[in-house]
């Protein structure tokens, strides 16, 4: 037996480092900070600064901007100075722009909303995918997978899930309505320091400090690396495709679901929210699993069967059901919630794509990951843009899940190409303790 496994833990054994075991604890203390204002924050701005909803949907649609860029430079960054210090940026930029942004609020002054809520949006992209960066050079191939996996459960176990628990707590407390959210999105910077602090003095693996990018390319080469590799390589093309379609049938049906499930079929907003949390949950608990079948089974066909092809099942599902079932019956909401939950946990089918990314490009893991976490970012635009498109040529609701399943199916197709040796090694038992630690 290798010393490496003599000295693994049963964090190492269940696909989590060691050496960055408070990191994902940090992510999930981090993300519920961040995710606290997530159910209340477009009628929040409405209400303060008594604008309409058009004009807030600008605030937010540019925040989202800063996301999806955010997304890209926490690779190139974590590429160039280490997952370590973009991880430390991204908590600076998060608390100096949040407390800005609140005072914006307090006095009303729309422009100053509007710039650093946009600022803001850097903040936890560079926090959180600097981890998974880190994740990704620390983590022992035979093992990546079920790693990036355990990061996804942490990532939305606090966006949404715990940041919308902690605001049902926290705007009661404050005195409810305007007042008390306010006083919960307060709260939630102790919650981002908190998470900052955990990782600060709980991660000292010294690989996070280190540039990951060859010493003979320039800054800017590093920052440019994940574009300049999109187009050399179209492997990398196709696997930042197949994670923009990953997801953007979620953020899709969130803009067509709930008039149907609350209005149409009569079950109410009530339980739409119950259906969603019942989904997105089951999503959480099977993220590790999945990455463990990766690892297993092989990174590309667990991502292929269970990831694109289940997910455009789950879909169908979860769409046609519910107008199979009596609309407003009681026993039609649960059968057609378990239809959704389906959906929820084929979705995380998608998980060993974090593996095979930066899998197509040991030599520049930070720029492949740049890709990834940028169609990550990307995937809200999709779904919305399909759903646009959709509606406007008039094919309707119905419509729109088609042409997320077509979507699916390409993806089905690009997945065939995205093959990396650990598909063909995982397998091997060997493997699970051969890695440096």
């Amino acid at each position: 037996m290798s010393q490496s496994a003599t000295r693994e833990t049963f964090l190492d054994r269940i696909g989590i480092p060691h050496k960055l075991r408070w990191g994902f604890l940090a992510v999930l203390v981090f993300m519920t900070g961040n995710g606290t204002e997530s159910n209340f924050i477009s009628p929040h701005i409405s209400a303060v600064l008594h604008s309409p909803e058009a004009t807030v949907a600008v605030i937010i649609s540019m925040y989202s901007v800063a996301v999806l860029v955010g997304s890209y430079l926490s690779g190139a960054l974590a590429d160039l100075w280490g997952p370590r210090r973009v991880m430390v940026l991204g908590f600076v930029i998060w608390v100096v722009f949040e407390l800005l942004f609140l005072l914006s609020l307090s006095i009303a002054n729309f422009p100053l909303v509007f710039i650093t809520y946009f600022l803001r949006g850097f903040g936890f992209p560079f926090f959180a995918f600097g981890f998974l960066v880190w994740v990704n050079i620390t983590t022992p191939v035979a093992r990546n997978g079920t790693a990036v996996g355990w990061f996804y459960v942490m990532f939305t176990g606090g966006l949404p899930t715990l940041g919308s628990l902690f605001a049902l707590g926290m705007i009661p407390a404050f005195g409810g309505s305007t007042g008390g959210e306010t006083g919960a999105m307060i709260s939630s910077t102790v919650l981002v320091l908190i998470g900052f602090l955990i990782m600060w003095f709980g991660v000292r693996d010294p690989r996070g400090r280190q540039r990951i990018a060859p010493e003979n390319e320039s800054s800017m080469q590093v920052i440019t690396a994940g574009l300049r590799l999109t187009v050399r390589q179209p492997k990398i093309l196709m696997g930042f495709l197949v994670r923009l379609i990953n997801t953007a049938p979620e953020f899709g049906m969130f803009i067509i679901l709930p008039t149907v499930i609350a209005d149409e079929l009569g079950w109410g907003q009530a339980r739409w929210l119950t259906m969603t949390v019942l989904v997105y949950a089951t999503n959480i608990l099977v993220n590790a699993v999945f990455g463990a079948v990766g690892d297993r089974w092989g990174w590309r066909r667990t991502v292929q069967w269970f990831g694109v092809f289940g997910s455009a099942v789950g879909l169908l599902l979860w769409w046609y059901v519910p107008h199979m079932v009596p609309a407003g019956s009681t026993w039609g909401f649960w059968l057609s919630t378990a239809a959704g939950c389906v959906f929820g946990c084929l979705l995380a089918g998608f998980v060993p794509m974090g593996a095979i990314m930066p899998a197509l490009a040991p030599q520049h893991k930070g720029a492949a990951m740049a890709m990834y976490t940028t169609a990550a970012g990307g995937a809200s635009f999709l779904g919305s843009g399909v759903v646009a498109l959709v509606l406007a040529i008039g094919l309707g609701n119905t419509g729109v899940v088609w042409a997320f399943v077509l979507l699916y199916a390409a993806a089905f197709v690009m997945v065939s190409f995205l093959n990396v040796k650990p598909d063909d090694t995982a397998k091997s038992p060997a493997l699970a303790t051969s890695g440096k630690d």
